[in-house]
């Protein structure tokens, strides 16, 4: 019965969550379709599908039903938009996506680590979302500070919900992956920026984006990094607090007598044996 509303919320969730947002705000020159299918926007292609691929595979929490799952809507959206076999290149490129988000998120519904590493690339591509449309705003750096600082603080958070505290093991490779998922994503961009070039300058304005982006991150918002870890402690503690205590482990060795859990007919087991009696040698006759 889970399955009648988990996998039409996760075909909801996989176009809201990757495409919706800029669906609305208008594709390049005016289209109108689910998903785009020109070069500029290759990145929304990688970072959509992946972004609704992991909350996909969190509401279907089935990795045999996830990836089938996401490829039928994937190519059934792409078929929707009108867009030819010409540009299979992009489709290959969205279902691939799609199909890692999934992998993750569905994985992630078993381990709670494994769901934040997951989410650290969305969660990265949203929080650059607001600097794109406030370039010149006053409060630009604080505003920036604080969605970033909030996006690390519920990765950690969201890597200790079953566990608890032994999982905050993984907090410094899971921050050092939340950072380098903004690079990611300035990588994409930048590789989106280049594509009428040839591969070479492709792939090298896609490494310059990636590791460009790695100073100006830490130099500039290292304090809210900081801040997001502090926030994190106490939301984890609370949560801790919340979750039941462990059962006690079972006794190796029960008070109760062997009568609780035997038949009447072994009773003699708890008889005590009786005293044997030595019966003195005999001599050997003649």
């Amino acid at each position: 019965m889970r399955y009648l509303w988990s996998v039409p919320a996760a075909v909801i969730a996989w176009f809201v969550v990757g495409f919706a947002p800029t669906y609305l705000d208008g594709l390049p020159g005016d289209a109108t379709t689910f998903v785009p299918a020109v070069d500029s926007r290759v990145d929304l292609l990688v970072l959509g599908g992946f972004a609704g691929g992991v909350v996909a595979g969190l509401l279907v929490q089935r990795l045999r039903i996830t990836v089938p799952l996401l490829l039928v809507v994937a190519a059934g959206t792409w078929g929707l938009s009108g867009h030819s076999l010409d540009t299979r290149g992009l489709l290959i490129t969205l279902l691939v996506a799609s199909a890692v988000g999934g992998m993750f998120g569905a994985l992630g519904t078993r381990s709670s680590v494994v769901a934040a590493f997951g989410l650290a690339l969305p969660i990265a591509w949203y929080a650059l979302r607001p600097a794109a449309e406030l370039e010149n705003w006053r409060w630009l750096w604080q505003l920036n500070g604080l969605l970033v600082a909030v996006g690390l603080a519920l990765l950690l958070y969201v890597a200790c919900w079953r566990r608890g505290w032994p999982s905050a093991y993984y907090w410094l490779p899971l921050a050092a992956t939340y950072v380098a998922s903004f690079a990611v994503v300035d990588g994409v961009k930048a590789m989106a920026g280049a594509t009428n070039g040839s591969m070479d300058e492709i792939a090298n304005a896609g490494t310059d984006g990636f590791f460009d982006a790695f100073e100006p991150l830490l130099r500039n918002y290292w304090p809210w990094l900081v801040l997001a870890v502090l926030l994190a402690i106490p939301m984890v503690a609370l949560k801790v607090r919340a979750l039941p205590p462990p059962p006690p482990p079972p006794a190796r060795h029960d008070d109760r007598g062997n009568d609780a859990v035997l038949s009447d007919d072994l009773d003699w087991i708890d008889r005590e044996e009786p005293k044997r009696r030595l019966l003195p040698r005999r001599e050997p006759v003649g």
